[in-house]
């Protein structure tokens, strides 16, 4: 009996590893080059003051990938094609253009911060860099149109591990300072700049692709479910958003505490190539190598991803399909542009990351509308209690956007 239980229960625990998968993908988006810059030069420049920004981002995203998905598994539908059952052609259009604005700033990041990791392991020019980065993402693609969604969860999750390794080891040669640590929970900010960097961390972390892209891949990995496997794969569901973003969050703190405690008031680590000379003498060549290991893996796995969410939101809002190697041309041209005119690319990250910022309300808005109205979700639509916590987040994001602008200009 006692054999026969313990059998069911590992056939149960087999089956529901097997349903986890759909986020840690989405989380590539949440460990990209712009979080590396972002979170590298906020701990440079402040140290541990930004800490809170990084455990409130990663909050928010949890709460954030899980209605993404929500909405796919109990409607089937990916949040663009949500949306465009619901907007007239002028309005599709608009929200069109500025998803694509916010694709083209997704694949910058990624792009540059993958030219920026050649650069660093081989000496290659930066716009070589970038060209190698977006042939090399194209050939990730093609694992999910020839082998489908779980090898290239796979794959992305084989990214993820090299990304942690490379971004944590350097906290076991120089732990950070516990007692700063926990100071730096405390919500504040030390100037404009810390205003900027705060956003861009933010924007860095709840992406807007990856808000578009989570429903989409819960859809095509589970379809629509019947209501009894729809209570499973829910709670499936949680504990895969849990897990990749405990995940995600970790590697995003280890950057930033890193940077805290061995590259705080150093001159010339404004810049990733100057942060990981900094990590190099401060921690040897072995962790500067895994550093620029990480980086490098961090760009072609969210160049992929990003590409593919680009092609998910265009589809689903269109209707229209357009081939992923003209799609990764569009989004990978003004990165290539952006190395090609010499511009700084460590600064271009960071700016990448204020834009996606600036589009978070316009993926988060419609989604939470959409999973709290009892017409499309049924009993699945959010509780009161979560639809306010979500109109929280908006809210949030959107007076940290209007702080960042008016500190911008004036």
């Amino acid at each position: 009996m006692t054999s026969a239980a313990t059998r069911t229960r590992l056939t149960h625990a087999r089956s529901g590893l097997l349903l986890l998968g759909p986020a840690f993908v989405a989380a590539i988006a949440y460990v990209d080059p712009g979080n590396v810059a972002s979170n590298v030069s906020a701990g440079a420049q402040f140290g541990y003051l930004l800490v809170w920004v990084i455990v409130a981002a990663n909050l928010m995203a949890g709460l954030v990938q899980y209605l993404s998905a929500k909405l796919g598994l109990v409607t089937g539908m990916s949040l663009p094609e949500a949306l465009r059952d619901r907007l007239g052609r002028p309005a599709r259009l608009a929200y069109w253009v500025q998803a694509e604005l916010v694709a083209v700033a997704t694949d910058l990041a990624e792009v540059v911060g993958g030219a920026i990791a050649l650069h660093l392991l081989f000496g290659l020019p930066l716009f070589v860099g970038g060209l190698i980065t977006g042939v090399v993402s194209l050939a990730l693609l093609a694992i999910y149109d020839r082998g489908g969604s779980r090898r290239f969860e796979r794959v992305i999750i084989g990214f993820l591990a090299v990304i942690a390794i490379g971004f944590l080891v350097g906290l076991f040669v120089e732990p950070p300072s516990v007692s700063s640590t926990v100071g730096g929970l405390v919500p504040r900010f030390a100037g404009a700049e810390s205003v900027l960097l705060a956003a861009a961390m933010l924007g860095a972390t709840v992406m807007p692709h990856a808000i578009y892209l989570h429903s989409g891949l819960a859809r095509d990995r589970h379809g629509r479910s019947a209501h009894g496997q729809l209570r499973r794969l829910l709670r499936a569901t949680r504990f895969d958003v849990g897990l990749a973003m405990l995940l995600a969050g970790a590697v995003n703190l280890g950057m930033l505490l890193l940077a805290a405690t061995n590259l705080q008031g150093l001159d010339g680590v404004d810049s990733i190539e100057g942060a990981q000379a900094a990590v190099q003498n401060a921690l040897g060549p072995v962790v500067a190598l895994l550093f620029a290991i990480g980086l490098l893996a961090s760009g072609l796995a969210s160049a992929s991803v990003g590409a593919y969410a680009g092609a998910m939101i265009m589809q689903g809002l269109l209707r229209r399909h357009v081939p992923l190697l003209l799609r990764r041309l569009f989004t990978l041209a003004p990165a290539l542009v952006v190395l090609a005119a010499g511009v700084d690319p460590s600064r271009a990250l960071v700016i990448s990351q204020v834009v996606l910022s600036f589009g978070i309300p316009f993926a988060l808005a419609p989604l939470v509308r959409l999973t709290s109205d009892r017409r499309l979700m049924g009993t699945d639509a959010n509780h009161r209690s979560t639809v306010i916590l979500a109109w929280m987040v908006a809210a949030v994001i959107s007076a940290l956007n209007v702080l960042l602008l008016y500190l911008t200009i004036r």
